[in-house]
């Protein structure tokens, strides 16, 4: 782990202006500055930085890094759990430790083939743990987690929602929770998926997250190729409304890389293979396991690949190289 943080923080100088980052040097999932000490930290045992870490989102109501962190800290702790149990008897009633348990016991039962049994038995102590947070929003994601896992009728999945908005309307977490909540539910409802993302970030301040969500939906559209005809204007504009995002960011910024790397994979998979190249650029050395982890057991070699092939067809369509003869918007599915 400390040798990962200091290959990001080398990386991080380099790529400012981020060209060609060599293969050796891209890192998957590489945490941000302020989660790679905590992480360092609890792989030694030691829970303060991370409690700290926790602690300072909470007061400063920075719910979308209190999510990432959350859910960066809960799977850590599915490997080195020592640093959460020692905490947790430390201090029992911390709500950050709260929130690391909940999320990590969600986790743990997810790949069960008895998720959904498992799930329910657990979705009431959530459900308690997020009705003490007062105005915090994020353990209610776990909580709409929990409740997607356990197939929770409408109604009740329903209220959980309405907990969560009422803490935070934009938070984009919760709202990821709702959109996949709504594609397990009704598998064929693109449409209503792209609704419920469109009108969700329409309603959203220019610089927040939950603005990415369309892409988002249009990455759950992908599964069908009848979909992607339907609707691919929609999902053309999805894009367009994550390019003009991720402009707002530095390049090579750990905190966008995740909107980026989706950005990129949707991209290819539209075809607009010169606009995912520019994605691709922007990461800089930042890969993130998802979505690349969506096709293959190996989301880096994913990566690496698909850069490769858009750096090649780029130099052949460099002046002074023949055309291959393959059009610019290739058929969804090509990778």
């Amino acid at each position: 782990m400390l040798r990962a943080f200091l290959r990001t923080t080398a990386a991080r100088a380099r790529s400012r202006t981020p060209r060609s980052v060599p293969d050796d040097d891209v890192l998957l999932d590489a945490p941000d500055d302020r989660l790679a000490p905590a992480l360092v930290a609890a792989g030694r045992g030691d829970y303060a930085p991370a409690a700290g870490l926790l602690s300072t989102t909470r007061e400063r109501a920075e719910w979308e890094h209190r999510d990432r962190y959350a859910t960066r800290l809960a799977a850590f702790a599915r490997s080195r759990a020592e640093w959460l149990d020692t905490w947790r008897a430390t201090a029992p009633d911390d709500p950050d430790a709260l929130l690391i348990a909940a999320r990590l016991a969600v986790h743990r039962r997810w790949d069960s083939p008895a998720r959904a049994e498992l799930l329910r038995q657990l979705v009431p102590a959530v459900v308690g743990a997020a009705e003490t947070s007062g105005p915090d929003p994020v353990p209610w994601r776990t909580a709409l987690d929990a409740a997607r896992g356990a197939r929770a009728g409408h109604a009740e999945f329903e209220r959980l929602w309405a907990e969560a908005v009422r803490r935070s309307a934009h938070h984009y977490g919760c709202h990821v929770a709702a959109l996949q909540y709504l594609a397990a539910s009704s598998p064929g409802a693109h449409g209503e998926c792209l609704d419920f993302a469109e009108t969700a970030a329409q309603d959203a301040p220019e610089d927040a997250l939950v603005r990415a969500l369309p892409l988002r939906a249009a990455f759950t559209c992908l599964t069908s190729t009848a979909a992607v005809r339907t609707h691919r204007r929609r999902l053309d504009a999805a894009a367009d409304r994550a390019i003009a995002l991720s402009a707002a960011h530095p390049a090579a910024d750990p905190w966008t890389a995740e909107l980026r790397n989706l950005l990129a994979y949707v991209l290819l998979r539209l075809g607009r293979r010169q606009d995912a190249a520019e994605q691709l650029r922007l990461t800089g050395p930042y890969v993130t396991s998802f979505p690349w982890e969506r096709d293959t057991d190996d989301p880096l070699g994913h990566f690496l690949q698909a850069r490769a092939d858009v750096r090649t067809e780029a130099r052949a369509r460099a002046p002074g190289h023949p055309p291959r003869g393959r059009a610019e918007r290739s058929a969804p599915g090509d990778h």
